[in-house]
């Protein structure tokens, strides 16, 4: 039984739900022959409380200090304070991943968080062990330098433009994937027209369906709503709150002129998005990715700066939905996706369709189980400069 460990973390939902992805098509792919588990190291008894914080502090930044979050993320994303970054990372997390190396005993390590790359090489150098090292990334295009990481032995990239990142920040080439975003393999399960899907779940099946997730901290979501409400379209409007139960409350006591459906939260959001003409969120990867693999056009009303740009200039770029920064702007564009018999919102369709992969997870897979029957012939010598970190690490652990 091949032992395969996944390290993720809970800073937003992109990371973890790129894990579990994964974690399915193995299991559906290779379930008598492997053994797979999720662990978050930050949550390790042993990681230093600043970093087990940051996952819960990293909403709040975002949406309190946005300009403030892009600073640091801009300050921090060059060679010099990447590299210090890695070393402080490397003390940091040291023991947490010697701990969980040992504890576990893994053939081969998944990591979707970019925080875990230098302090895993660090220990797997240290205790002179060969495990392949594999990074998924889960963001479109901007990507922070400390993605980045050239003694991985796999490296895998949504697109040629990370591709080319990764190039010139010191990855070789031949370590590169280009496989997408790994979305939930039962996405590719879902081949019905969307009359269908509305039938079943119990929607008008003749109107244009718009499907808004969000919450009260996404940005300009409630404003918007009130818009297509308002608007004199006959539209159906799907909304889900995301757990947000006073957003939930609030949509149930709205008078709503539009045919509406309100959840709070649903487990089967390819369906929805399967169903749906178009989708209004923010810009996270997870949902941008999902949204194209459904070949679900978008147009994205909030966007992180750092990561989250370079998803909404994805989705521009290859003119698979629109992204509005207020609420003048949406009903311009809105009013042109409806134009000419929604020739402009059909065409989002098929460009989002293009450049969906809802085979990802599968791909990623069977490149997991490929280096586990290829595992590497050595193990890489630290760099010059971390071989002191190192030994004074080994003999002084920190607790």
């Amino acid at each position: 039984m091949n032992k395969i460990l996944i390290l993720s973390a809970d800073a937003g939902f992109g990371h973890r739900s790129a894990a579990i992805a994964i974690q399915e098509a193995l299991r559906i792919e290779y379930s008598d022959t492997v053994y797979v588990e999720i662990i978050n190291p930050l949550e390790n008894k042993l990681a230093p409380a600043i970093l087990r914080d940051s996952q819960t502090d990293y909403d709040k930044w975002v949406r309190e200090v946005p300009e403030l979050y892009r600073f640091g993320y801009q300050a921090s994303d060059g060679v010099v304070t990447s590299i210090i970054m890695e070393r402080v990372l490397t003390v940091l997390l040291f023991d947490v991943m010697k701990n969980v190396i040992k504890e576990f005993n893994p053939q081969v390590i998944v990591t979707t968080y970019p925080l875990y790359q230098a302090p895993l090489i660090a220990v797997l150098n240290a205790m002179q062990i060969k495990i392949p090292v594999i990074t998924v990334f889960t963001d479109l295009s901007t990507l922070h330098r400390i993605w980045f990481n050239s003694d991985v032995d796999i490296c895998v990239v949504p697109n040629d433009t990370v591709k080319e990142m990764a190039i010139s920040y010191g990855v070789e080439s031949e370590k590169i994937f280009v496989c997408g975003i790994p979305v939930r393999p039962i996405i590719a399960k879902y081949d019905q027209s969307k009359q269908q899907y509305r039938k079943e779940l119990g929607w008008t099946e003749n109107k244009i369906t718009i499907l808004a997730v969000g919450s009260k901290r996404v940005e300009h979501f409630g404003e918007i709503l009130n818009i297509l409400n308002h608007s004199g379209f006959d539209l159906q409007l799907v909304i889900v709150t995301g757990k947000d139960e006073e957003l939930f409350k609030e949509m149930n006591e709205n008078e709503w002129h539009q045919t509406s459906k309100i959840y709070e939260f649903v487990e089967d959001m390819p369906k929805f998005m399967k169903a749906s003409d178009v989708i209004i969120s923010k810009a996270g990867g997870l949902i941008v990715t999902e949204s194209l693999a459904c070949g679900l056009p978008l147009i994205l009303i909030d966007v992180i700066p750092g990561q989250e740009t370079g998803n909404a200039e994805f989705v521009l770029e290859h003119h698979a939905g629109i992204w509005v920064k207020n609420r003048e702007d949406f009903l311009v564009d809105f009013c042109h996706l409806l134009l000419n018999d929604y020739f402009e919102l059909n065409q989002m369709q098929i460009n989002a369709k293009s450049i969906g992969d809802p085979y990802a997870a599968i791909k990623i897979a069977e490149k997991i189980i490929f280096s586990i029957q290829n595992p590497p012939n050595s193990i890489n010598k630290p760099k010059e400069g971390l071989l002191k970190i190192l030994d004074f690490l080994e003999k002084n652990p920190i607790h």
